[in-house]
């Protein structure tokens, strides 16, 4: 199924969010508007959704809906400038990095622009709960990015710590907005729950199939070069899984341990790692987590009304499972 099928019960009300986000560029600084109009556009909107959706539920209030869900998409955007910037990444989205373009310095700033812009949405909506929610998730993505950056290159990770880190990188995010929609919507709390662990295993399982794709995918699909992890030093699932199955010759093992390797060697590196995982049980195996959280994310769904947004929470678990981008 196509996400604009899955979209379609929100799809007006995503057009909204939409339109807002794009006011955010209606800005007098010149410099600052081309920056905003460059990073504002593409992705793949699913987080939007997630509020939207999860606040079909009960009390479907879009003068607070509508604000949470541009917020969380801002927020997520300003992380992967910031991502970028952090990495010295060229390519997002098939388009060169704002840091390869303005510099790693404006990069930055509009990180933290998009940010403050982002909090100041949220703050839109007058709930106390979920403006401090915003706040904690903002921490727990700091958290994980440092976590990320103090453990690059070390082979001494166990898969308890891949699964934190991703939780707090890209599942926080996800959480944040079904839990704020679940919020704002007046949900019992039994609903915000069961929203919110939807909405964190759901992004435990789209983390991991992003980590897939860095080695099955192509730099058309993703968007950017394939292997990008390996070369920042990222620990991911399929090289844990990698370095398991090849204990001895391991060319992940191999450019960890030798970080001042020749940039042609590393590539080599790379390159070895990537074939082998593609020519292995790897991959299904990774999989198998995948459906497993997905199968989480939807588990305690029935708690909710029988209406159109779970079947959508339905469907977009299985998009997760089978998506190749």
């Amino acid at each position: 199924m196509q996400l604009s099928q899955i979209y379609q019960s929100v799809q007006q009300d995503l057009a909204k969010v939409e339109s807002q986000i794009n006011s955010v560029t209606e800005v007098d600084f010149p410099g600052l508007a081309e920056l905003l109009s460059y990073i504002l556009s593409g992705g793949k909107e699913i987080r939007p959704v997630l509020t939207l959706l999860s606040g079909k539920f009960y009390h479907y209030n879009l003068d607070l809906l509508l604000p949470m869900a541009t917020a969380v998409e801002l927020m997520h955007t300003a992380t992967l400038v910031h991502d970028d910037a952090i990495d010295n990444s060229l390519v997002r989205r098939g388009r060169p990095t704002i840091n390869s373009i303005w510099g790693e310095d404006r990069a930055v700033l509009l990180g933290d622009y998009l940010f403050a812009k982002a909090g100041e949405f949220a703050a839109i909506t007058g709930n106390l709960r979920v403006i401090r929610l915003f706040a904690q998730t903002l921490q727990i993505i700091s958290s994980g990015e440092l976590n990320q950056t103090f453990d690059a290159f070390n082979l001494e990770q166990t898969r308890d710590h891949y699964l934190q880190r991703i939780s707090g990188k890209t599942a926080s995010l996800f959480s944040l907005a079904t839990e704020s929609g679940a919020v704002l919507s007046q949900a019992p709390e039994e609903s915000v729950q069961a929203l919110k662990e939807y909405g964190c295993n759901l992004g435990v399982a789209f983390q991991i199939v992003d980590d897939i794709l860095d080695f099955v995918g192509t730099e058309e699909e993703m968007g950017k070069p394939i292997g990008s992890d390996l070369s920042q030093g990222t620990l991911t699932l399929p090289a844990m899984l990698l370095v398991e199955h090849y204990p001895e010759d391991n060319p992940v093992k191999e450019l960890f341990d030798n970080q001042d390797m020749p940039e042609e060697d590393k590539r080599e590196k790379i390159a070895q790692a990537i074939e082998l995982v593609r020519n292995s049980s790897i991959e299904q195996q990774c999989y198998e987590f995948v459906s497993d959280y997905c199968a989480k994310a939807c588990s305690n769904l029935n708690l909710l009304p029988d209406n159109a947004s779970r079947r959508a929470l339905v469907e977009l678990a299985d998009y997760v499972v089978s998506r190749k981008r």
